[in-house]
Order: C-alpha cells, then sequence, then structure tokens
C-alpha cells in the first residue's frame, strides 16, 4: 500500500505541474463542427446552445471533461482516436450528464492558459490567452485529470453521466453505437496496460471511470432497444469529421507520423489536408502550397481550404498575395471572426497605408462577433497605433490583457483610455469596466501577497 501511495504522489504533481501549459485549439471549421456535433444533445439536456459549447484542448492523451459552467472540454487525443463523429457525441454526450448532474469534482479560482488557433497560429509568432471561463476551466483540466485518473471520479457519478448520456442520444435520435464502440476502445486500452479486473492491485471501482466494460453491458439495453439504435451515421457530419481530423492530426502530431498515416499515394481530401499542414509547420512551404492547390481545385469556393491556402502565402511572406483568398474565405464563411482575424493580419503584414480602414472594419467585425480573441485585439490596437490613435490602441491592449490575465498591464491600460477618450462613450464604458475588475483583481493578488 505504502509504494502504491507513493507512486500515487509522484504521479500526481507530474500531472498537476503541466496543467498550465495545457491550450486550447480554435479553429472555425474545428468549432463549427463541434458545435453542430453537441447542439442536439444540449438540447435534449434541456441546456441551451447558446450559452454551453464544446473546447478542443491540445493534449494527446484520450479524454474529455468538465470543470464547471456548461462546457465541455475534449482532448485532441480523443479526436484522433475516435473512428467516427458518432463515437465523439457519445463522449460529448456523457459529459453532459455530469453538467446536468453537477458532477465537476474541481475547480479553481482565477488563472489563465494559451489559446494555438490552427489556421492562425501557424508559425506566427502571437500568443493568445483564455477568455475567463474557459480558460480556467482549462488550467483546471491538469487538476480534473490528475483526480479523475488516479483518484477515481466516483461511481455513482460515471454511471449517472452514462444513464443520462443514452438518454440525451435517444432523446436526440442519435444513434448509441457510438458511445458503446469508443468504450470498447477504453476496454482495449486498460487491458493493454493491465488494468485487469483480476490484477490485485488494481481495484476496478478505484479506476478514473468503473471498468469499462461493465458500463458497456450496463448501457446495452437502454440504447440498444431506443428507436435511434439502427439509425445510420450523418454522412455529412462524418465527412466533416474526418476532415477536421486530418487537419487537427497534421497540426498536433510529428510530420512523420501524419506522412506515414497520410503517405503522397494518398490522394484524398483529407491526405491532402493533413500533408498539408504537416509540410508547413516543418518548414515546406512549396510542399504545403502544392497540398493546399490541390484542395482548392477540388472545391475552389471552399473557406476552409483557401484559408489555409492564404495562410500559407501570408507565412511565406507573401501577405499580399494572401489577400485575395482570405478575403474570399472571409466572405464564403459569412465574416466568420477567425478567418476575418487572419485576414485582417494579412492586410496589415502589407504594410500598405491604403489596406488600414479594411484592416479596421475586418478586425472590429471580428471583435463585435467573438470578443474573447486576443490575436484580434492585439491586431485591431496595431491599427488604432497606426493611425495615432492613442486612446483606442490603449483599449484593445487592456481587452488583450485582460483575457490573457494580465492584470498590471489591463489595470494601466484601460486607466490610458478612460483618460482620453470620451466621458460616457461605449469605449469609455467598456474601458472602465475592465478597470473595475482588473482593480478588484490587482487588489486581490496585492492582498494574498501581504498575507503570506
Amino acid at each position: 500500500m505504502k509504494r502504491i501511495l507513493a507512486l500515487f504522489s509522484a504521479a500526481l504533481l507530474l500531472w498537476i505541474q503541466p496543467a498550465a501549459a495545457q491550450s486550447i485549439l480554435r479553429d472555425a471549421e474545428t468549432e463549427a463542427l463541434l458545435n453542430d456535433m453537441a447542439r442536439p444533445l444540449f438540447v435534449a439536456a434541456g441546456l441551451s446552445p447558446a450559452n454551453a459549447k464544446v473546447v478542443l484542448i491540445n493534449d494527446s492523451s484520450i479524454n474529455a471533461f468538465v470543470a464547471g459552467g456548461q462546457i465541455v472540454y475534449v482532448h485532441s487525443g480523443l479526436l484522433d482516436a475516435a473512428d467516427t463523429a458518432n463515437e465523439v457525441q457519445g463522449v460529448i454526450a456523457h459529459e453532459i450528464g455530469h453538467i446536468v448532474g453537477g458532477h465537476a469534482v474541481f475547480q479553481r479560482d482565477g488563472g489563465y492558459t494559451s489559446i494555438s488557433i490552427l489556421s492562425l497560429l501557424l508559425g506566427v509568432a502571437a500568443m493568445a490567452a483564455g477568455s475567463g471561463e474557459a480558460g480556467m476551466g482549462v488550467l483546471a483540466a491538469g487538476q480534473r485529470a490528475a483526480i479523475g485518473k488516479y483518484l477515481s471520479f466516483s461511481r455513482i457519478q460515471e454511471s449517472s453521466a452514462d444513464a443520462a448520456g443514452a438518454k440525451f442520444l435517444n432523446g436526440a435520435g442519435i444513434s448509441g453505437r457510438g458511445m458503446l464502440s469508443f468504450f470498447d476502445k477504453l476496454t482495449a486500452q486498460m487491458h493493454r496496460y493491465g488494468y485487469y479486473t483480476t490484477n490485485p492491485e488494481v481495484d476496478p471501482f478505484a479506476q478514473t471511470h468503473p471498468m469499462s466494460q461493465d458500463r458497456v453491458e450496463t448501457l446495452k439495453a437502454d440504447l440498444m432497444n431506443a428507436p435511434s439504435w439502427q439509425k445510420p451515421l450523418d454522412r455529412d457530419l462524418e465527412t466533416r469529421f474526418k476532415r477536421v481530423q486530418a487537419k487537427l492530426r497534421g497540426y498536433v502530431n510529428e510530420a512523420k507520423d501524419t506522412l506515414a498515416k497520410y503517405p503522397p499515394r494518398d490522394q484524398s481530401v483529407y491526405a491532402h489536408y493533413a500533408r498539408a499542414y504537416a509540410y508547413h509547420k516543418s518548414g515546406y512551404p512549396e510542399q504545403a502550397a502544392a497540398e493546399t492547390t490541390a484542395l482548392v481545385k477540388v472545391a475552389p469556393k471552399d473557406p476552409y481550404f483557401l484559408e489555409l491556402e492564404g495562410q500559407i502565402l501570408l507565412e511565406s511572406g507573401k501577405p499580399t498575395e494572401a489577400l485575395e483568398p482570405l478575403r474570399e474565405a472571409t466572405a464564403l464563411s459569412g465574416n466568420q471572426p477567425l478567418i476575418a482575424s487572419t485576414f485582417g493580419h494579412a492586410l496589415l503584414a502589407t504594410e500598405d497605408k491604403a489596406n488600414l480602414a479594411e484592416a479596421e472594419r475586418v478586425l472590429k467585425q471580428a471583435v463585435a462577433r467573438d470578443n474573447d480573441n486576443p490575436f484580434a485585439w492585439m491586431n485591431l490596437g496595431t491599427v488604432y497605433d497606426r493611425k495615432g490613435d492613442e486612446p483606442r490602441t490603449a483599449l484593445a491592449t487592456a481587452e488583450r490583457a485582460h483575457l490573457m490575465g494580465d492584470v498590471g498591464t489591463a489595470l494601466m491600460s484601460s486607466r490610458a483610455a478612460m483618460a482620453g477618450l470620451p466621458q460616457g462613450s461605449p469605449d469609455w464604458v467598456r474601458a472602465q469596466d475592465i478597470n473595475m475588475v482588473s482593480q478588484t483583481a490587482w487588489d486581490e493578488i496585492r492582498k494574498k501577497k501581504k498575507d503570506r
């Protein structure tokens, strides 16, 4: 027992330490897919899709979790391991069961983390930070994972989440085949790592969840008797999932692994997508451009292919050439904020004053629709700086610092913005809001330091 406790203590420490290094992965296509996959499940659970969402975490482990609020966090490793979108929906349904049941096991006060935008930060040296709720939840991820992995998440809670997840799948008219098949994967993984029920050192009730095979048997009746059990998979969702899975693999996995899985002889859209990201992040712009050209040739009006084409041109030192595909991608996507942010960045990168007005318009629209985008605020601040608008440069800086958890900068910049903006104007009121929140946070920091 002492040996097991010692191993647990060491493992817990190692698990918690990298928590702050975890990052949110943001990508327009991926977020649209996850939202469409989860929406009917949120509705079936009685939650408003406007207030609930799925957030993707850059972590190779197969995991998903909740950490308070109405956010489901899914690891990139889970999307990599899944065979179908339906399997991921099964996991999301289970996690929504935890939300509805109020099962978040750990929460943390304060703290932020970084965001990596798939099609925005491929080589761009621009660090961004998470929005308040999502960022704090990710910071709690390491602790949530540690508790889940080593202390066990209550067997009753897990069983309750399973039952609720099955109910939500059935209520949404989504087949539960994916939920069961993914549990089969977990069972196989447990066997691979030696977690057998006959192992005297492993208590099946003290695992992250109850033993997966037991859970499968319990769920079968609820899922297999539902009318949706025989329902075929949604072809559109499955096609979109394979695309997102391919681009995600190209972005987060080692290039050699991506090229082994998607060799040059594979001329599918998925393979071109994965190789484009793999080549680009590895510093092979010509090969990346060739893969993107193949994608655009297949679907010349696909906003995500055009977005990637523009991104590669931009990061290859050709911002002027990047404008047309990014402008078209922005228009075809209905001014999707993440794509628009890339376009605004490209307009600024040309260093052509004639593009400044368009950059301001595009970026203002982007932050209006997605306020939690520090990269867009940074670029909008650059626009104001080039125009000589010091108060709004300070406001944009305050917005970005606020999202990043840089309390000192947010406090000083919001004060500077208030000093130069017309009192009572919308921008002045926003600066005042940031100032008040930042002042409170600053006072708390000082108090904690005093109490030490």
